[in-house]
């Protein structure tokens, strides 16, 4: 038996599988994820996914997604927390024909949410389709409860208003009435999905605030706020400079350090 099988035996005899999704879908369980002392780190920092941006692009790392992408249904609020992942594909079947059918519904968020852990956060990769439905209130409901962070979507949602009133934060591509039950079909847990054009596997540090998402690779994330803090204080120093309205000279070899 592997490693993978005897953690789902264990999952399983916890009480932890829903059963929804084939086993052989599941290609994580356990994994390493950051330590809460960095994800506050993280959450006290203001500007997050910006300051977090310019960090990755100094680092020659793709990890940063718009809100012109993924938008927040709920705005004012920030989320940091390691990635669970779901993959899903369109049914090859039409949906009335799988209403007649009687077909097994082979969507499902339940099955990740009972194998995260609290302060995961759920991405969700349906290829950025607007049409259909990844998760509503209902599913919304299950993660909250099972402690979640959040939820990034690379599709859409329904139920807004049920989300905005659990004040579960979610992020995603669009709304839509239209359930993704005989629709999309989940292919994939915990392995590597896409956030439009990022990356993401199963432990990266999810960031996600007003201004969109940002992916920080597991073996980057010590790095990525280390340099956070030291340009914030930088920043602050140089605040303080021109409250003190000092000559330009004194001021310009701090203008843009961040970008140096």
């Amino acid at each position: 038996m592997t490693t993978l099988e005897q953690e789902y035996r264990e999952y399983e005899e916890a009480g932890r599988i829903w059963g929804l999704v084939p086993q052989e879908r599941i290609k994580k369980i356990k994994f390493e994820r950051v330590s809460q002392d960095v994800i506050q780190r993280y959450l006290a920092v203001e500007d997050l996914t910006t300051s977090v941006s310019d960090i990755l692009d100094s680092l020659g790392i793709l990890g940063a997604v718009p809100a012109s992408y993924l938008k927040p249904l709920q705005t004012g609020r920030k989320v940091v927390g390691p990635a669970v992942t779901i993959r899903n594909m369109v049914e090859r079947k039409s949906p009335t024909q799988g209403y007649v059918d009687k077909d097994f519904i082979r969507m499902s968020t339940r099955d990740i949410y009972y194998l995260s852990e609290p302060g995961d956060v759920l991405v969700t990769d349906t290829g950025g389709n607007l049409d259909v439905s990844n998760m509503g209130g209902q599913s919304c409901t299950v993660a909250k409860t099972k402690g979640l962070a959040g939820s990034i979507v690379y599709g859409a949602v329904r139920d807004a208003s049920t989300i905005r009133r659990l004040d579960y934060p979610v992020w995603s591509c669009g709304i839509t009435p239209i359930t993704g039950k005989f629709r999309i079909e989940a292919i994939e847990m915990n392995g590597p999905v896409r956030l439009h054009d990022v990356q993401v596997r199963p432990g990266d540090l999810i960031v996600a605030d007003d201004s969109g998402v940002c992916v920080v690779p597991f073996e980057n994330v010590i790095e990525v706020i280390d340099q956070i803090e030291q340009i914030a204080a930088d920043e602050a120093f140089t605040a303080n400079l021109i409250t003190q309205d000092v000559p330009l000279d004194e001021l310009r070899p701090h203008f843009r350090k961040r970008y140096s």
